[in-house]
């Protein structure tokens, strides 16, 4: 998955969201309709209208957190999504995938692959987040004093409202909210803070 922002105000400048998500749907857990549907809702919560939610559905993009996706082919699909609807700035993940699934690298090296080559287009920007250990990523709000310790572009601290927002958001999931989830609704740091990186 890759964002750009709706009708957020970052340092008094609107920025518009988009979200592209990539996917199959014979996929990894055979929910592809189902986890669909629970992304339209999730972006409801969130704010974003459904004219500005893409999900591409692509055989050669399974849902495997094993597998790989081909560079190009993924390069292309995002480079066609940001040109088609003129990005100016793209979130994505870092190279660890914020939970090292092999999709959300491959994601990051398709867009890095296009930024290192020139290939976005002039003025375009890219700011990934950041992925963290796993003591930090389990220390909810007490990450705040390492992250502004730490060297990072951007920092994005919720409020309490807006957290509750994102959990709403993570809770329309419900095909993917296994143990493990529940854990990360209750303590992960990336529900009240992000840093980020500019490539």
């Amino acid at each position: 998955m890759t964002l750009a922002w709706n009708h957020l105000e970052v340092k008094g400048v609107q920025i518009r969201l988009v979200l592209l998500c990539l996917l199959f749907s014979g996929n990894y857990y055979n929910q592809g309709e189902i986890r669909k549907k629970e992304l339209e809702q999730s972006c409801y919560v969130l704010g974003i209208p459904a004219s500005d939610v893409t999900v591409i559905d692509h055989r050669d993009l399974p849902d495997d957190p094993a597998v790989e996706w081909d560079t190009q082919l993924l390069a292309t699909l995002v480079l066609e999504h940001i040109e088609a609807k003129n990005i100016n700035l793209v979130l994505t993940f870092d190279a660890g995938g914020v939970s090292g699934h092999a999709n959300h690298i491959s994601l990051y090296t398709a867009v890095r692959y296009l930024h290192s080559e020139g290939k976005l287009p002039e003025g375009c920007r890219v700011l990934v987040l950041e992925s963290v250990n796993l003591f930090r990523k389990y220390i909810s709000f007490l990450d705040v004093l390492i992250s502004c310790l730490l060297p990072r572009d951007e920092l994005f601290v919720l409020t309490e409202e807006e957290t509750e927002q994102a959990k709403r958001a993570m809770r329309c999931h419900r095909s993917q909210l296994l143990w493990f989830r529940q854990l990360y609704l209750l303590f992960s740091r990336y529900l009240v803070l992000n840093s980020l990186r500019l490539l």
